[in-house]
């Protein structure tokens, strides 16, 4: 029987930053360590089912963090069903051929994406509650019964406002010493099911990594004096933020953040390995395809009393922007063939778009798929897709000054950040906050809307091999070189000891 294993998801983690990361470097130095070549697009939820399954994303069907779903006219990004997935992941797998030889197979699957509904053992996601007068009310929700509710009794609630906006990464307490960051807690509650539970397989999401290299941008940070300084440590008062991070100091308090889940798979005797989705690169163009679509007269609106929104029935085009990658969908007509010709001419026009594919050429990155954009547009290295569609910021939709992954038609890394015209944002979200618990409707308005002050994005391949994502093992080596990303499943599913399905 092969022994438990461990596979951390350490997103963000390069070859480049690994040696700042010295628990995890001894475990590369002791096993073996590849870089991988990243699935298109190289988002979070593309790759993770690559992961999962070993499949393209025109076979698994995850085209994107969301995409639209045609049947309904929506956009939807950030879902958590496992029956999304159209391929099967290693977890079913596994368990499967096990039942077969009257053996068991457990899994623990905590904070990867595909969650709900996944045949495993153990399970905890990010899953607010949402009241019926538009409250919402952070929580977890997980597998079996009890669990979420065992885990915060044992380790503090999830720290929810760490894992996405803009406190995302930084301390949950009043002050910067207090509290946990999300990546604490998660860390802190894996190795708590590893001891108690001894999972064949625990799969654990570590997202510390994502957040200031998009903020900020993933340079190493500007020099005062001869000494890199971050730049949420300088005075950006009326001007714009410079590019970089510290990023040695993020690849640290990753790694120590590993040091409890370490040490409790060692109790176990359990395996430890580490993969990474993508590494981010520096950007300083925002490029607009729906605002470049309304204004060709392809896009349009619904006007109304709480800002104009998307009407993707009426629109003869529109796109779904994912970091460096845009899904662009042209509504079915008599006219498609010339509408496709005329989206395709907009788009490819736009300064900051590398290349825009349709129908079949889409084959060529592996997302010729119907939840796939009928163009798909990738932007230049330094430039990234902005999902804005109105042309006066006056008339924005009320949700796009808020944290809302759900309502808003493509990602928005803006909800990173601070509005920096407001004089004190923090107090302004405290006194929302105060109105919410006395029973006020209010909305959490402190995002921007100005896309520059996004410096950091993903979605492409690398450029330099040390930027690459990478996996680090043991056991029986792989070939010297770059791995696909696919690889993982077949390198998983040799350390867990069951046969790859075809």
């Amino acid at each position: 029987m092969a022994a438990p294993l461990v596979l951390i998801n350490a997103v963000g983690l390069t070859c480049r930053l690994l040696p700042h990361a010295p628990r995890l470097s001894a475990l590369a130095q002791a096993g073996w360590m590849r870089p991988l070549l990243e699935v298109m697009p190289a988002v979070t939820c593309t790759a993770q089912a690559t992961f999962l399954t070993g499949k393209s994303p025109q076979e698994h069907g995850i085209v994107g963090n969301g995409w639209l779903f045609r049947d309904t006219g929506e956009v939807r990004f950030w879902q958590q069903s496992n029956r999304l997935l159209q391929a099967e992941p290693i977890y079913r797998t596994a368990k499967r051929q096990r039942a077969a030889q009257g053996k068991s197979f457990r899994c623990a699957k905590l904070f990867w994406w595909f969650n709900q509904g996944a045949d495993v053992d153990w399970s905890v996601t990010p899953k607010p509650y949402y009241g019926a007068d538009g409250d919402k009310i952070f929580a977890i929700q997980g597998t079996p019964e009890g669990l979420t509710d065992r885990l915060e009794r044992s380790l503090g609630p999830f720290p929810f406002q760490t894992f996405w906006g803009p406190m995302a990464g930084k301390r949950s307490g009043f002050l910067a010493s207090a509290g946990d960051t999300c990546t604490e807690w998660i860390a802190r509650s894996a190795a708590e099911i590893l001891r108690k539970e001894q999972p064949d397989l625990t799969l654990v999401y570590l997202p510390h990594l994502d957040y200031d290299p998009q903020r900020f941008g993933p340079d190493f940070g500007v020099q005062l004096g001869g000494t890199p300084v971050p730049p949420h440590h300088l005075p950006t008062h009326h001007s714009p933020l410079p590019p970089g991070c510290d990023m040695p100091r993020l690849a640290g308090e990753l790694d120590s953040t590993c040091a409890a889940l370490l040490d409790a798979a060692r109790t176990v005797g359990a395996r430890v390995w580490v993969v990474s989705e993508y590494g981010h690169v520096p950007v300083n163009r925002p490029v607009f395809p729906n605002r470049a679509l309304r204004q060709a007269g392809l896009l349009a609106v619904r006007p109304g009393p709480l800002g104009e929104n998307l009407d993707t029935f009426a629109s003869q085009a529109f796109a779904v922007c994912d970091h460096q990658i845009a899904h662009i969908y042209v509504n079915q007509t008599s006219e498609t063939s010339r509408v496709l010709s005329r989206v395709r001419e907009v788009i490819a026009g736009l300064p900051g778009v590398a290349r825009v594919l349709a129908g079949e050429e889409r084959e060529v990155i592996y997302l010729r798929h119907e939840r796939s954009g009928d163009l798909v547009a990738l932007s230049e290295p330094d430039a990234w897709f902005a999902y804005p569609f109105w042309l006066d910021d006056a008339q924005a939709p009320d949700y796009a000054r808020t944290v809302d992954i759900h309502r808003k038609p493509g990602y928005d890394p803006c909800e990173l950040f601070f509005d920096p015209r407001l004089r004190w944002p923090k107090g302004r979200a405290f006194l929302c906050f105060v109105q919410k618990k006395l029973g006020f409707r209010t909305l959490f308005d402190v995002v921007p809307l100005d896309a520059s002050l996004v410096r950091g994005s993903h979605g492409l391949p690398a450029v330099e091999p040390g930027d690459r994502p990478l996996l680090i093992g043991d056991g029986p080596a792989p070939p010297k070189g770059e791995l696909p990303a696919a690889a993982v499943h077949s390198l998983l599913c040799q350390a867990v000891q069951c046969e790859e399905r075809g």
